[in-house]
């Protein structure tokens, strides 16, 4: 077996495996855990070194799937908080996250426009980017003076997004040679992603493990409205995707989000049991992509 090979046949096992191993040590994630703003900044800024300027067109499809990101998010929030603020944090993140860095991928791979993904995704990191310290201060768990958690979270949040966005244009500027070497090793984002998933998914492991037993009930309600979530958003973007052109632009756009980013988030300024909503969502979008790259190369063979 080649080394080639043997990548494209370990590669679907990776998240998974990387998933498994958090759990195994979440005991050590204490060790660890400082790297994963860092690690998700060089995963940003890998990704948008791939983003070509004059290939962005802010279109009605990213604005229709930027309402519901925002304000669908809320919506959500608001409608279940009377019932829990736990799960309506956990509802909340899962569909207020931005797309995930390899959507573009699993777009290109199912046929979809690549470029008008890319530029969603960029709209999508911006926009939260600039919304999540005054929603944060909003409806996280905090004691502070909301001017103050605006700030302090908007330090933290701001230069994580958008500085790998100014970093990578101002690389394309400055250095095209070494702007084009970064661009080109765009599945070094993926094994960066799956190193971040298992810090994540270990941190929050180690505290669903130190919650009693009566939250268990809660957390099993969070998932499971992470899952409605995730179809939901898959099937909206699908349908919006279809009415502006792309129904696989839509669907990954709305459907396929950062996890790594928002278990960061809601572990950070949210209720930390909320995270439970963005880490049962890698089980759901993985297992729809999944289903759906199966499908596509079974559609392939057969026109063929």
């Amino acid at each position: 077996m080649t080394k080639s090979n043997f990548r494209t046949q370990i590669k679907p096992w990776i998240l998974p495996i990387a998933m498994l191993f958090g759990m195994l040590f979440h005991n050590f994630m204490d060790k660890v855990e400082f790297m994963a703003p860092y690690l998700i900044f060089i995963m940003l800024f890998i990704t948008f070194c791939r983003i070509n300027p004059n290939e962005l067109r802010v279109s009605n499809l990213s604005l229709s799937l930027i309402s519901i990101q925002l304000f669908g998010a809320l919506a959500l929030f608001f409608a279940i908080s009377p019932l829990s603020v736990d799960v309506a944090q956990g509802t909340f993140i899962c569909i207020f996250c931005p797309t995930a860095t390899a959507a573009p991928v699993i777009t290109g791979m199912l046929g979809g426009s690549v470029p008008r993904l890319a530029t969603f995704s960029l709209i999508s990191n911006i926009m939260v980017a600039i919304t999540a310290p005054f929603l944060f201060s909003l409806i996280g768990s905090t004691d502070m003076p909301i001017a103050t958690s605006i700030a302090t979270i908007a330090m933290k949040v701001m230069p994580l997004i958008l500085v790998p966005l100014i970093t990578a244009l101002a690389l394309r500027r400055i250095a095209p040679k070494v702007h084009a070497a970064v661009a080109t090793r765009q599945s070094l984002s993926f094994y960066i992603w799956a190193l971040s998933l298992f810090i994540v998914v270990g941190r929050a492991v180690s505290f669903v493990m130190n919650e009693p037993w009566e939250k268990v009930p809660e957390m099993i309600v969070i998932a499971l409205c992470s899952l409605v979530a995730c179809c939901l958003q898959f099937y909206y973007g699908r349908r919006i995707g279809r009415a502006c052109g792309d129904k696989i632009a839509g669907a990954q756009g709305l459907g396929q989000k950062n996890t790594v980013l928002a278990i960061w988030m809601a572990l950070t300024y949210l209720n930390p049991i909320s995270s439970i909503g963005p880490a049962a969502y890698v089980a759901w979008q993985n297992t729809i992509n999944s289903i759906q790259l199966y499908l596509h190369q079974k559609k392939e063979i057969k026109t063929y």
